[in-house]
């Protein structure tokens, strides 16, 4: 069995896996998919010689150093920055000279039991209904009369682990005249009117789910079979009506540097980081939280290794289900086009320099930089490699 990670060792969510994932799954295996083994299996493999490695070696003093491959699972948390810093170096090109507005939207409570149940239906619904509201509201004229582009975020969880689906928009503060003449700037703190967001945005969610019930697309298991019977349904879209549904916009940020680190702190990001973890004994878990409900005071919450794992796997994605889209202006078929018409409209020119991004490790002797040398299969590591969740090594080197 392998240790704990000392206080002073830093702890991270595979530790928990590879000590408590596998008697885990042996108790809660009905409740769970294939998936779920998945990513415990490549969490707890990351960064280890489950995965071979390669040989580094220094080019300037010929220090060598094996380093293990990353799993690259997009719920690992040690697999993300690679990713990340990537794909903000890809949208660096595409940012306007603009501010750009933050805004969430998210779905009440009393869907959380369903969604999860039907999470590919409904995570795209939640996608394309509150994409749909804001193209709607940014094109009248009563509003900004204007076609507008954006890209979102796809997040499941809170600060507690808890299922909260709710999607994070970035958006520029202005649009093109719907006749593309001319750039229209949104007023200077203020994007779109969040209650007539909030209210377009229930209703086509709830009229669009209504059809998803009618077409007999939904799952409905276990404690939701009740509503599977046309009166619960309706009950339930009828509550749902009744409550208003939340969507915030936080004021504006300006300027390519805030927008890229703004965007840094939602994009590729899992149900919970490895720094927030702070302790892992005797199968409980510690971990920093917000809690938004109390003015967002910092708070330590403990639960069992079990419960953690639970949470934690609440937030595995369906396989092929992209969690960062585009629409509108910013969507695949016209981005390229419509930047190049916005930036002609406010006076500005797309750089043609483009920043690669390098994560070259460096020689723990002399701080060069170290190049592969020999990639080497998990059988080279070890002679007889043992996949069970207690064996596995710790590596903190990403060779991914």
């Amino acid at each position: 069995m392998q240790a704990v990670p000392s206080p002073l060792e830093a702890i991270e969510v595979a530790d928990i896996v590879r000590r408590t994932g596998n008697s885990f799954w042996e108790q809660q295996q009905s409740h769970l998919a294939w998936p779920h083994r998945k990513v415990l299996d490549a969490i707890a493999r990351c960064r280890t010689a489950a995965l071979g490695g390669l040989r580094d070696q220094c080019v300037r003093c010929g220090h060598q150093a094996i380093s293990f491959n990353s799993c690259r699972n997009r719920h690992c948390p040690k697999c993300q920055a690679n990713a990340r810093a990537k794909w903000l170096a890809a949208r660096s090109a595409e940012l306007l000279p603009v501010p750009y507005f933050h805004v969430v939207f998210t779905l009440p409570h009393e869907l959380s039991a369903l969604v999860l149940q039907n999470k590919r239906l409904l995570y795209d619904l939640l996608y394309r209904t509150s994409a749909a509201t804001m193209l709607e509201l940014a094109r009248d004229p009563k509003h900004l009369g204007a076609d507008i582009g954006f890209l979102g975020v796809l997040h499941t969880w809170g600060q507690n682990l808890q299922h909260h689906p709710h999607i994070h928009y970035i958006v520029p503060a202005g649009g093109l005249a719907l006749d593309g003449a001319r750039w229209i700037d949104s007023a200077p703190r203020f994007f779109l009117p969040v209650i007539a967001l909030s209210e377009v945005y229930r209703d086509k969610f709830c009229e669009q789910l209504r059809e998803l019930f009618e077409q007999d697309r939904l799952q409905f298991h276990n404690s939701l079979e009740q509503l599977a019977s046309p009166g619960a349904f309706s009950d339930l879209l009828r509550e749902l009506g009744q409550k208003d549904w939340v969507v915030y916009a936080k004021p504006p940020f300006g300027g390519v540097d805030h927008v890229l680190n703004y965007l840094a702190r939602y994009t590729h990001r899992v149900a919970i980081s490895n720094h927030r973890l702070v302790a892992f004994a005797n199968d409980r878990v510690s971990f920093r939280w917000r809690d938004y409900a109390h003015g967002g005071k910092k708070k330590i919450m403990t639960v069992s290794a079990d419960e953690f794992l639970r949470r934690f796997l609440l937030h595995v994605l369906p396989k092929g289900l992209v969690r960062i889209r585009h629409f509108g202006l910013f969507a695949n078929r016209r981005r390229s086009a419509a930047l190049q018409r916005c930036r002609e409209l406010l006076g500005t020119v797309a750089s043609a320099d483009r920043t690669e991004t390098t994560n070259l490790p460096r020689c723990p002797a002399c701080s060069a930089t170290m190049l592969v040398i020999e990639r080497i299969t998990s059988a080279q590591l070890y002679f007889r490699p043992d996949r069970s969740f207690a064996t596995q090594q710790r590596c903190s080197v990403d060779s991914s």
